[in-house]
């Protein structure tokens, strides 16, 4: 049986956290890629509407840039900015 303690340390070190907030699809891939060539995963979150109607106002065309936390701070360092 597993400890509640326990599950919730394997849990949290499996979090994907926020590195990058992109303007767009196109600067969100080339953040990715620079992140995926170190060996880092990568994970995009975005409002589909934005891609489909192309929007990029009011946040629905932004995409989060999303790695496990346990590499997030190596990740902020190759983008090199902090959180958007």
């Amino acid at each position: 049986m597993i400890r509640k303690s326990e599950d919730n340390r394997d849990k949290q070190k499996g979090d994907l956290v926020t590195v990058y907030v992109a303007s767009g699809q196109p600067e969100a891939q080339i953040i990715k890629g620079r992140l995926e060539s170190q060996g880092i995963p990568v994970l995009l979150k975005y409002e589909s509407a934005g891609i489909v109607f192309g929007l990029t106002i009011d946040g629905l065309g932004q995409v989060s840039v999303q790695v496990p936390s346990d590499l997030a701070r190596e990740a902020t360092e190759i983008v090199g900015t902090d959180k958007k």
